[in-house]
């Protein structure tokens, strides 16, 4: 008996050590992939979209590396600290997408991330956006901050209709309430923009009249 159980140890141990050996990656894998999104987000809204751009293709190596766990260790994979990870790059590719005013924003199938971390990704990204807003405003560029208003408005509008138990959409309703509030905030900063700009666009004509 005492021999079985030196072997049953031994061969537990083994499954154990790969286990944790995996896990302590993935911890390290997932700590760079949130480093390289964040990264990525504060070069999009400073305008430095070439660096955006290589962010994003090392921070895609990165998630490629974690979704191998998918398979192989289901538990690791959908372990919080992996799906958080996966969610900040999803945020920063669609953030991307939205400032460069691209056609189509990314998939979660392109991006392989599971739908409730898309959703909140997606939630978390247009909240983003008011940040970029408010810098056109001050560049001055009114039509742009109000294009990407527009987008805000519609992914706001789409996740409203997810009308699923949190334990399905990770949370969803309460990021989407706060999205909302954001929302407001920045329709009333590129309102009040637009008005004073029309003001001071309605004296200086009539400064130039005769």
């Amino acid at each position: 008996m005492n021999h079985q159980l030196q072997s049953l140890s031994d061969a537990i141990r083994a499954v154990l050590d790969i286990k944790d050996a995996v896990r302590e990656e993935a911890l390290r894998q997932s700590r760079e992939l949130t480093r390289l999104s964040a990264t990525t987000v504060r070069s999009i809204h400073r305008h430095e979209f070439e660096n955006a751009h290589q962010g994003l293709q090392q921070a895609a190596q990165r998630a490629t590396e974690l979704n191998v766990l998918r398979e192989k260790h289901p538990d690791i994979y959908y372990a919080g600290y992996v799906q958080d990870a996966l969610k900040e790059y999803a945020e920063a590719c669609l953030l991307n997408a939205l400032v460069q005013g691209e056609h189509a924003l990314p998939t979660f199938s392109e991006l392989q991330l599971e739908v409730p971390a898309y959703l909140n990704a997606l939630c978390e990204a247009a909240s983003e956006c008011r940040r970029h807003i408010l810098d056109l405003l001050r560049r001055g560029d009114t039509a742009k901050a109000e294009r990407l208003l527009a987008d805000m408005d519609d992914i706001y509008y789409m996740l409203v209709t997810f009308d699923y138990p949190d334990a399905i959409t990770g949370g969803l309703r309460r990021s989407v309430d706060a999205l909302r509030a954001v929302l407001e905030r920045t329709r009333g900063d590129v309102t009040i923009t637009a008005i004073q700009r029309e003001l001071e666009e309605a004296l200086q004509k009539g400064s130039q009249q005769p």
